[in-house]
């Protein structure tokens, strides 16, 4: 290869990294699909690529749910399975291969037991393993799952919360059930009272374990051996200076380079308002951030950088962070937020600094039900709510932002009513659907009329409503809004067909 040769290899490969971080910094969440689920609400949520199939499963209070996910976000409901005794909600979720044969591991937290499902071809569940509590595996109130792969074996370590704090570590078996291993009790050295976010790293051949302790405000790093057994390496607390710990929550972890990093996020104790939940309520606010640490050589935390957040920030109340992507230079997570009911995008550099990208304000409240899926060479975000009145799954697919500048959002809604439907019955409605305009501020305008067309191409469809948003971000929230759910219950009934369009027009 000649000097020219090289000059212009080495441009084609500066010029390309400059339009990847180009891109990576102006990334965006656009909602695909959502679907309704049969359980009561959306607690937890993962997903699985079987044999080039790609299956999301929602757990919520007494079911799990099963969904199809195809190439453009869509959403197709498959089947539905009861957990054990109809308890739950099925916090913990996860999905992995287990010497040839997939398995769904399920943690239900009321039901204080393990659950594991065989994966069938379909995507559908069934039963193989049940694992009750004792008073030496700390399995009550089981909140957060993560399979280990060693050389010879897997094993599944749990994370509880509540009454019985601890962490265990099960063998799982060919056929799915469960051996127990090692048990280990809360103290007030390691941070295991609510364990509700682990992640792993490999470390110069030696695996090691990181949890986050949600009741006892820290972080701990376990060595894992390869017969299954841990023992305790470092334990980090929170404090009011280089992390934010109170009520840690989710963690997680990327390789970039020769670093290794476990992110942990937080909601704070602030946010909880039951009296006696928290255990130790003398706790300071010290606002809200997300803690980004480096792993030594020994596989230990070290604090290395926060995240603050700030008003250009959605960071308060985190409850899930996902890695969407990797490369060897930059990752980019999501980051779930219960308070904030958005989902905020983040790039991670290869120096352990975490900087916002963009954030997408949901419309609900997002309580571990967040989950990171990738198809070919698209990146997708499969999210749930906590809220009883949601019942819903919700896809996302991440893409370079469009730019929406002097643009304005239009969403049209054409409703038919049905031929019994009386008259009282449709002026009722047209009045709820106007009143939205009161229920939800981020509606910037409703105008509404009943169809006056002649050309008899109107199919049926007697009334339109015309609402216009600002931004991506109203429709959502008007999208999920309690009081727009609590109309199309209210209105279904009378309802023939629907038929909507959203476009987006120049300012006047």
């Amino acid at each position: 290869m000649n000097t020219l040769q090289r000059y212009i290899l080495i441009s084609i490969l500066f010029l390309s990294q400059i339009c990847l971080a180009q891109v990576s910094d102006d990334l965006m969440l656009y909602r695909k699909n959502f679907q309704n689920i049969t359980g009561t609400n959306t607690v937890s949520i993962t997903s699985y690529n079987k044999n080039g199939s790609h299956f999301v499963f929602v757990g919520g209070a007494g079911k799990v749910d099963v969904y199809s996910l195809n190439k453009d976000g869509i959403l197709t409901p498959i089947s539905n399975h009861e957990l054990y005794m109809q308890k739950g909600p099925a916090r913990g979720m996860v999905a992995d291969n287990i010497n040839g044969t997939d398995y769904l591991f399920v943690a239900n937290k009321h039901g204080n037991v393990i659950e594991t499902f065989k994966i069938l071809n379909s995507g559908s569940l069934e039963l193989v393993s049940l694992v009750e509590d004792t008073d030496k595996t700390y399995l009550g109130t089981a909140i957060t799952l993560q399979v280990i792969h060693m050389k010879k074996s897997s094993y599944l370590f749990i994370g509880g919360l509540e009454e019985t704090p601890g962490l265990s570590s099960f063998k799982i078996q060919d056929d799915g059930k469960l051996t127990h291993v090692q048990s280990m009790k809360d103290t007030n050295k390691i941070h295991t009272d609510g364990i509700i976010g682990m992640f792993t790293h490999v470390v110069k051949g030696k695996t090691f374990l990181y949890t986050s302790g949600f009741q006892d405000n820290g972080v701990s790093s376990f060595r894992v051996y390869d017969n299954g057994k841990f023992k305790n390496i470092n334990n980090i607390s929170d404090n009011t200076t280089d992390r934010y710990l109170t009520g840690a929550y989710p963690v997680t972890g990327v390789t970039l380079g020769d670093n290794k990093y476990v992110v942990v996020g937080h909601r704070h104790h602030k946010y909880y308002k039951r009296n006696g939940f928290i255990k130790r309520p003398n706790f300071v606010y010290h606002g809200d951030g997300v803690s980004v640490f480096k792993v030594n050589n020994k596989g230990a935390l070290v604090p290395h950088f926060v995240l603050k957040d700030d008003e250009s920030t959605k960071l308060k109340g985190q409850t899930r962070i996902e890695v969407v992507s990797t490369d060897n230079n930059e990752a980019i997570l999501a980051v779930g937020t219960r308070d904030d009911a958005s989902i905020q995008l983040c790039k991670l550099n290869e120096d352990g600094i975490l900087s916002p990208i963009n954030y997408l304000e949901t419309g609900f409240s997002i309580y571990y039900g967040l989950k990171s899926h990738k198809i070919g060479e698209d990146n997708f975000l499969i999210a749930g709510s906590n809220r009883f009145d949601f019942k819903k799954v919700v896809s996302y697919k991440i893409s370079p932002k469009i730019n929406r500048n002097g643009k304005t959002l239009r969403h049209m809604v054409n409703l038919k009513y049905k031929a019994d439907a009386t008259e009282k019955q449709i002026i009722e409605a047209e009045k709820a659907f106007v009143n939205l305009k009161n229920e939800i501020p981020e509606i910037a305008n409703i105008e509404w009329g009943i169809n006056d067309s002649a050309e008899g191409v109107s199919k049926g469809f007697t009334h339109c409503f015309t609402i216009t948003f600002k931004n991506e971000h109203a429709r959502e929230v008007y999208l999920f809004h309690k009081a727009h759910l609590d109309l199309v219950s209210k209105i279904g009934p009378i309802i023939e067909d629907v038929f909507v369009m959203d476009y987006w027009t120049p300012n006047n």
